[in-house]
């Protein structure tokens, strides 16, 4: 994974419909689902839903099959998961065991007393 592809998916994904795609198609899994069904789940019109599914095709989000007159979508999972080691890849120096000590955000339970400190905490 490079900083190119990286960047190329989060600039698909900066839309809430999108985004919403995306975790439709993770939840159909290997199935996928067809156009028409994403656009009725969404409650848009199907040209709109046409727009950014293009925007997430080229971007390499999802695959697209031809079933008869349908479209079949699917999520590119190993490309997600590619973004998410790009991003954790140098992750508390190097030793990404420790990340999972890190709180996980505003609002989230904090590292519990006593737990070993990650990226060069003392």
């Amino acid at each position: 994974m490079n900083k190119e592809t990286a960047t190329k998916v989060f600039e698909s994904l900066a839309s809430g419909i999108r985004l919403e795609v995306w975790r439709l198609l993770v939840k159909a899994g290997l199935k996928g689902r067809v156009a028409g069904e994403l656009a009725g789940e969404l409650d848009i019109a199907p040209n709109t839903l046409s727009f950014h599914l293009k925007g997430m095709l080229n971007a390499g989000l999802l695959s697209v099959e031809q079933e008869g007159r349908f479209l079949r979508y699917r999520a590119n999972i190993p490309l997600m998961l590619g973004v998410i080691a790009y991003l954790t890849e140098e992750c508390c120096a190097g030793h990404p065991e420790a990340c999972g000590l890190l709180p996980a955000g505003p609002g989230s339970a904090s590292r519990a007393e006593g737990s070993s400190p990650c990226c060069g905490e003392s």
